[in-house]
C-alpha cells in the first residue's frame, strides 16, 4: 500500500509526471525513511508464515521472530548446503521445506555465476513484489526524462524454452518467468510504457525469429523510439550485431510488406501480418544507412528521437560502454534496478548518472538483508540499517519464498544513504577468476586490467569489445591467456604486435603485488598472454551456451573459462598471440 510522505528524492524534476508516479514516489519514501522497522516487519512475517516448515523446525526456534533468536540459531548458507533440500523438491518432494506455501516453480541461474545452473525454488507471490518493483522504475525516470509517454521503448526482450524437474516444477529463468506470466502478458496500458516489440515477438522460444521481429518493429516505428535497451549491455550489442548481418533482408521485407519466409512461428507471423506493410522509403533510409558499413552513431541514426540507453552496464558489464558509446554516439546509459534469480533488491534512484556513479538503493520491504563485511567471519554480520559508508559487504539473503540466511555472492560497497536507506555500489562476484598459485585475481581487478591495457590502443582507434580469461597450467610455470576480441576502426591504422606485446605488459603492472611477485621475484608464474581471436567469436561463445541451456536474456560472458568445447572454439578462432616482453614492476614491502 502506498502512503503518502513528503518526497527527498534529488532529482532535478521534481513534478510527478502523474498521480500515479507521485504514489510510488511517496512509496519509495516511506520504505527508505523506515528502513529498520520494515526490515523487522519482515523478517518477522517471514519467520512466522513458514515456522512449520522442515528447515526452520530443524533450528528450534519454537516460533520465535525477533531477531536475535533468529541470527543465534539459523546459520549463514550457500547454495551447496541446501542443496540435498532443493533436489528433494525438484524430485517431487511437495511437503513443506522451506516455504509454507507451496513452491510454483524454480529459477534458474544465469550458469555463468558459479559454473553451473542453480536452482531457485520461488512462490506465486514473488511475481508481486517483482511487479511492485518494475512499478516503481518509470516513476523514478520519469523525473530525469520528461516527455517519455510521447514514445516508445525499443527493448530486446526474450524468453528461454521451459524445462521441468523430476517431479513437474518449471524451471527457467526468472525473466522467463515474468515475461510468461500475466503480470507481463496482460499489463494494463501505461504511455510512459510502450514498448515497440509486441508480446508474439518477445514470447517466442527461437532467438532468431524473436530477434528478427523485435528488430523489424524497431525499424518500422523507428520515429516513435525514445529509448532503447536490453537487460544486459552484451544483449544490446547482439541487436546491433544482429542488423549489422540482417539488414538487407529487413530491408527487403519493409520494401515488399512480406515476412521473411525463415519466420514460422505462427503467433509471430499473425501479429507482424498486422504491423509490416509496404515501406519502400524506409528500406530505402535503412539501406543507405547500412550499406557502406559504418556503424558509428547507428542508435542514434536510425532512431533519433532516442534518449537514452536502458541497460545494466554495472561490474563485469562497464567493458562493454566504450563500444556502446561509439554505436550510440554517447548516449546517457540508465542502469535502473539490481536484481537477481533470489531476489529482486532495490532500484537506482539517481538513473541518469555516470555508469561509474551507479548506486542501488535496496528496498527493504523486498526480503530480509543481513551484510557479511568483506573479509570477515560469518559471526559479524549486520542489518541493512547499521552498514557504514565506505565499507565492502557480500549480500546474506532471507526470503518469503524460504531461503534463510543465504549467500547471495555480490559484493556491495556503500556508498551513501537516500534517507535511512543504504545505497550500495556493485563491485563484483565474490568468486576468484584467475590462480596460478597463490595469487588470486578477480573480476574487478581483471577488468581494471583490461581498461589500463586498452588505453595503449586509443591512438589506434582500436577498442577491446570482449574478453574472457584462462589459467594456462599445462605448461611450467602457468600463465593467464586472455582472449581479445578487437574493434578496429581503421584497419590501415590497426595496432602492431609491438603494441599488443606492451599491453600484456600493462596488464600485468595492473595486477595485485601478489601477482607481480609470482612473476619477479617467485617465477612461479610466465609472461601473461593475449590471444587476439576472430570478429564474431564471442558471438559464436554466446550461441553455444544458448544451445547449452543458457537464456539470451541473462547470458553473461564468462570471464574465466576452463570447459574443454569452449577452449577449443576459442582456440580455433586466434589469429594471433602476444606475450609481455618483460617482467613488471615489483619491490618488497617493508614491515615495520
Amino acid at each position: 500500500m502506498f502512503m503518502a510522505v513528503e518526497s527527498t528524492l534529488p532529482t532535478p524534476f521534481r513534478t510527478p509526471a502523474s498521480d500515479k508516479d507521485a504514489k510510488a514516489l511517496q512509496f519509495i519514501e516511506e520504505m527508505t525513511k523506515n528502513v529498520d522497522s520494515v526490515q523487522e516487519r519482515v523478517l518477522r512475517e517471514i519467520l512466522s508464515r513458514n515456522a512449520e516448515t522442515e528447515y526452520l523446525k530443524r533450528f528450534i526456534l519454537n516460533g520465535a521472530t525477533d531477531r536475535e533468536t533468529f541470527k543465534s540459531r539459523i546459520p549463514v548458507v550457500t547454495y551447496e548446503d541446501i542443496q540435498p533440500e532443493i533436489q528433494r523438491i525438484a524430485n517431487g518432494d511437495k511437503s513443506p521445506i522451506f516455504s509454507a506455501h507451496p513452491i510454483s516453480e524454480f529459477l534458474t541461474s544465469s550458469g555463468t555465476s558459479a559454473g553451473e545452473r542453480k536452482l531457485m525454488p520461488t512462490i506465486h507471490e514473488e511475481l508481486d513484489r517483482r511487479q511492485l518493483l518494475y512499478s516503481l522504475l518509470m516513476p523514478v525516470m520519469n523525473l530525469y526524462v520528461p516527455g517519455l509517454d510521447k514514445g516508445k521503448g525499443l527493448y530486446f526482450l526474450f524468453v528461454k524454452a521451459e524445462t521441468k524437474t523430476p517431479g513437474g516444477l518449471l524451471a527457467r529463468p526468472v525473466l522467463t518467468s515474468y515475461y510468461n506470466s500475466d503480470h507481463f502478458k496482460t499489463r494494463p496500458y501505461d504511455p510512459f510504457n510502450v514498448y515497440t516489440s509486441p508480446n508474439e515477438a518477445i514470447l517466442c522460444v527461437d532467438s532468431f525469429q524473436s530477434m528478427y521481429a523485435q528488430m523489424l518493429c524497431g525499424l518500422i516505428m523507428r520515429n516513435e523510439v525514445l529509448r532503447v535497451g536490453a537487460v544486459f549491455a552484451s544483449g544490446l550489442l547482439r541487436a546491433i550485431h544482429f542488423l549489422q548481418n540482417n539488414w538487407k533482408q529487413l530491408a527487403h521485407d519493409i520494401a515488399t510488406g512480406t515476412l521473411n519466409p525463415k519466420i514460422t512461428d505462427a503467433p509471430v507471423r499473425e501479429c507482424m501480418r498486422k504491423i509490416l506493410k509496404p515501406n519502400p522509403e524506409l528500406a530505402q533510409f535503412v539501406t543507405m544507412e547500412c550499406y557502406e558499413e559504418n556503424w558509428e552513431c547507428i542508435i542514434k541514426r536510425i532512431w533519433p528521437r532516442t534518449k537514452y540507453l536502458d541497460v545494466i552496464v554495472t561490474g563485469a558489464m562497464a567493458q562493454y560502454i566504450p563500444t556502446l558509446e561509439y554505436y550510440s554516439g554517447g548516449l546517457p546509459m540508465a542502469c535502473t534496478m539490481y536484481a537477481s534469480s533470489e531476489c529482486y533488491f532495490g532500484l537506482n534512484l539517481n538513473p541518469m548518472c555516470k555508469p561509474s556513479e551507479v548506486t542501488y538503493t535496496i528496498m527493504p520491504n523486498m526480503a530480509y538483508f543481513e551484510f557479511l563485511p568483506h573479509g570477515s567471519s560469518t559471526s559479524c554480520l549486520v542489518d541493512l540499517a547499521d552498514v557504514e559508508v565506505g565499507k565492502e559487504y557480500e549480500l546474506i539473503l532471507t526470503t518469503y519464498a524460504g531461503l534463510c540466511r543465504y549467500r547471495v555472492g555480490d559484493i556491495l560497497r556503500v556508498t551513501g544513504f537516500h534517507n535511512a536507506a543504504p545505497q550500495f555500489r556493485f563491485i563484483r562476484r565474490k568468486n576468484v577468476l584467475l590462480s596460478i598459485e597463490s595469487d588470486k585475481t578477480d573480476e574487478a581487478e581483471l577488468q581494471n586490467a583490461i581498461e589500463n591495457a586498452s588505453l595503449l590502443l586509443k591512438e589506434f582507434n582500436t577498442s577491446v569489445v570482449e574478453y574472457t580469461s584462462y589459467a594456462d597450467t599445462k605448461q611450467i610455470p602457468g600463465h593467464y591467456v586472455i582472449y581479445w576480441e578487437l574493434l578496429v576502426k581503421d584497419s590501415a591504422n590497426a595496432p602492431t604486435d609491438d603494441v599488443l606485446n606492451r599491453c600484456c605488459l600493462q596488464m600485468e603492472e595492473s595486477l595485485n603485488s601478489v601477482y607481480r611477485q609470482s612473476r619477479v621475484a617467485d617465477n612461479s608464474i610466465g609472461p601473461l598472454e593475449i590471444r587476439v581471436v576472430e570478429n564474431g567469436t564471442f558471438e559464436e561463445l554466446m550461441d553455444y551456451a544458448i544451445s547449452r541451456g543458457a537464456s539470451i536474456n541473462q547470458y553473461k560472458v564468462p570471464r574465466c573459462v576452463s570447459f574443454t568445447p569452449i577452449m577449443e572454439l576459442l582456440n580455433s578462432r586466434v589469429v594471433s598471440k602476444h606475450f609481455s616482453p618483460d617482467l613488471p614492476h615489483w619491490t618488497p614491502e617493508r614491515r615495520r
